[in-house]
Formats: structure tokens, sequence, C-alpha cells
């Protein structure tokens, strides 16, 4: 998953790399490009 560009997850390995990115932007605040990021790669998660 690249950082500029979210994608529906469809794939294990979207999955992995969509996990290793929330780990990266694990407590970022709210309100800023990272915490959106954030909010929008757990929703793709969850619905995976």
């Amino acid at each position: 998953m690249t950082r500029c560009n979210l994608k529906p997850i469809r794939s294990e390995a979207d999955y992995e790399a969509a996990l290793a990115e929330v780990e990266r932007l694990w407590g970022a605040k709210a309100g800023t490009r990272e915490g959106d990021r954030l909010d929008v790669l757990a929703t793709l998660i969850d619905a995976y």
C-alpha cells in the first residue's frame, strides 16, 4: 500500500501492508493528515 493512495484491501498482502502502515501511524493526532489516514486504514482493515 503506498503512502499517498488508499485502496480497498483485497488480499492478505494488502492486509499486511495496511497493518504495517497502522503501526507506523499509531498515535497520530486526530484531525491531522496522519490521523485521518489512520482512521481510514482502520476502517478498511475492519471491513476486510
